[in-house]
């Protein structure tokens, strides 16, 4: 079996490595189970429940209440399109920061689009595919921290027929396009962009080596030739989301890392514990051409130092890159981190995959303003979420009591342990985010085809229900909950959903969507999560672009903006072609908002940001009111 990288996403790689068996009983079930006007009544048969809940209960006309005098949306919606372009308000603009192979030092060369480049000039390069990124303030100085998830064969080893590294050094450039660019920008003449030769410029790719903490380190599952004590990870890479520490430091998040490793040997034999997390024999790239590490055969532990949260300083150019490996090991979207109101450090985890759980870490010690609290992240219980039909949740601890596992087991094998305790199975739950302004937390379920139809990878049953209300449920919806008590340490909840996203210009049942859901604001696939300081939700999307069938008039992936108190949603910006819209920061007068515009064009139908017959390349992009006012 040959997997072309540039024409396989990640999910289309794990149907092929272990396609799940189907469930008879569940091929019956059909959407009408939920009704729009069922769910949004609270009376579905499998529970969906109101459609707002507690304090923010509001009748359907206040839901809907788009352009009234009590919305606080205060720009003109943009209608769906499908143009090569970024669409922004009146009365915004918008510009790209820096794109993958912009140079971060003088003594690199210029960017070439005709081969990709050489893995010297990447190392010195922003990365691909841009994603989850965090803003960063020192002494005048402004550093971002900027994802790096995956690569575009086809672009990046453009002199390649098959976009397949076939050397090792494309295999160096490979693995040099991926991981983290920290970066120090400014604004001169108005326009953003990279401090070239900036001490705070650096990359961290998957060959940078970090510190393994937490309850993994130093186990026998961690050992490798290389590093034969389990201390010293070489690497991150499938960075997809983030998070963000109040004591300055950057997390980033290792998602789809099992695509990175292969066996060659016919002989070879798949562990259990590598197929539930969807290791292949062939994976999605040929990094073993040039690093013996990614062989199964060779290396068999190696895939166990990976799939974690890490956390980078980046204010301090000489350190050291941690895994934290008590936040558990899975396919992470992002790291919503909040001080509860005991101070203890919460920080909420999603594991982005069909069937999957959503997480909770809760820090054994607590958080001092002012103290040393670098080490918070590395020691605390993690918890698998329960949803119950009655609108009622709670969180599950994953001890060696609960599991029968020991802590080690547990942080690498969190998957395991989460089916042991019958956590719930997810609609491939992504960002996560918290609001600032009050105790209630936000979950981007983006979809899951096999909702009803197939169990998850460890067998799991996923059967419609609770939060995840649809079959073959392709348009996604956003679950929030609220803790119990005002406390984000406690271990219950209420929940309901803020969004069924759907077409109401093609369906009238539950792929219509919620009543806040309109053929003016519609969308599908929410993926990326963003509060702003004024508690307005950011939604952004990576779903079908079609533009057809039941994706008609929804055009190209975009952003949006919710109103938690209303439910009021509008369409604030469409990206171009192909692309994902993700990742979002603010500059700390929060006049310009940076967001990722990932793999434009990765069917080969783009060529933005600079037009005409050129490579596509995925951007970062700053957005600001012309007027130069706060944004949100």
């Amino acid at each position: 079996m040959k997997i072309e990288q540039h024409a396989l996403s990640f999910d289309e790689l794990d149907e092929i490595a272990r396609p799940a068996p189907d469930i008879v009983e569940f091929e019956e079930v059909a959407n009408a189970m939920v009704s729009r006007r069922g769910f949004l009544g609270g009376s579905a048969a499998v529970g969906a429940g109101a459609f707002v809940m507690g304090s923010t209960a509001l009748s359907a006309s206040n839901a809907l209440a788009a352009g009234t005098e009590q919305s606080r949306l205060a720009f003109k919606m943009v209608k769906a399109n499908a143009l090569d372009t970024i669409t922004v308000p009146e009365g915004y603009k918008w510009e790209v920061l820096a794109s993958w192979g912009d140079p971060l030092f003088s003594n690199a060369p210029a960017f070439d689009a005709v081969t990709g480049g050489t893995g010297a000039s990447q190392e010195l390069a922003f990365g691909d595919h841009n994603d989850g990124m965090a803003f960063f303030s020192k002494g005048g100085k402004q550093i971002m921290a900027i994802n790096n998830e995956y690569t575009n064969g086809s672009t990046l080893h453009a002199n390649r027929a098959d976009g397949m590294p076939a050397t090792a050094d494309d295999v160096r450039k490979n693995k040099a396009a991926h991981g983290v660019s920290i970066v120090e920008v400014s604004q001169r003449g108005g326009h953003w962009g990279i401090v070239q030769d900036s001490p705070y410029n650096r990359r961290i790719t998957a060959d940078t080596e970090m510190d393994i903490t937490g309850p993994a380190r130093g186990h026998k599952w961690m050992q490798t030739s290389a590093d034969p004590k389990g201390l010293v990870a070489k690497g991150t890479w499938n960075n997809c989301g983030n998070g963000q520490t109040p004591w300055g430091t950057y997390l980033t998040c290792e998602e789809n890392f099992n695509g990175y490793f292969t066996a060659k040997d016919k002989n070879y034999s798949m562990p259990e514990a590598f197929k539930r997390y969807g290791l292949s024999t062939e994976g999605r790239y040929n990094w073993a051409l040039g690093d013996e590490r990614f062989d199964l055969v060779k290396e068999p532990n190696e895939p166990n130092r990976f799939g974690y949260i890490v956390e980078i300083d980046p204010l301090d150019p000489t350190s050291r890159p941690k895994k934290r490996t008590a936040l558990g090991r899975f396919k992470h979207e992002n790291a919503e981190l909040t001080i509860a109101s005991n101070g203890h450090v919460v920080v909420y985890l999603g594991d982005d995959e069909r069937g999957e759980f959503l997480y909770r870490f809760v820090s054994k010690y607590k958080y001092l303003a002012g103290g040393n609290n670098r080490d918070l992240l590395e020691d605390g219980t993690l918890y698998a979420a329960k949803f119950h039909d009655n609108n009622r949740g709670e969180w599950i601890a994953l001890t060696p009591k609960t599991t029968g596992m020991t802590d080690a087991e547990i942080a690498i094998h969190t998957r395991m342990a989460a089916s042991k305790v019958g956590a719930t199975t997810m609609d491939r739950p992504e960002w996560v985010a918290a609001n600032p302004n009050k105790v209630e937390v936000f979950c981007a379920l983006t979809n899951n085809k096999n909702r009803g139809v197939k169990p998850n990878a460890g067998g799991d049953a996923t059967p419609p229900g609770g939060p995840n209300p649809r079959v073959k449920n392709n348009f996604g919806q956003i679950v929030r909950w609220v803790p119990m008590n005002a406390d984000h340490t406690s271990g219950e909840f209420e929940w309901n959903l803020f969004v069924l996203a759907g077409n109401p210009a093609v369906y009238d049942d539950a792929n219509a969507g919620s009543q806040n859901i309109n053929q003016d604001n519609m969308f599908n696939s929410p993926d990326g999560l963003k509060f702003d300081s004024k508690g307005l939700l950011w939604i952004q999307t990576d779903g079908n672009y079609s533009n057809e069938n039941g994706f008609q008039g929804q055009g190209n992936n975009q952003m949006l903006v919710g109103d938690p108190e209303t439910g009021e949603i509008r369409r604030f910006l469409v990206g171009p072609k192909e692309c994902e819209i993700t990742g979002a920061a603010w500059n700390e007068e929060r006049t310009t908002m940076f967001i990722s515009v990932q793999h434009p064009g990765e069917k080969g139908n783009s060529h933005w940001p600079n037009g005409g017959q050129s490579v596509p390349r995925s951007s970062v992009v700053a957005i600001s009111r012309e007027d130069g006012a706060v944004i949100g």
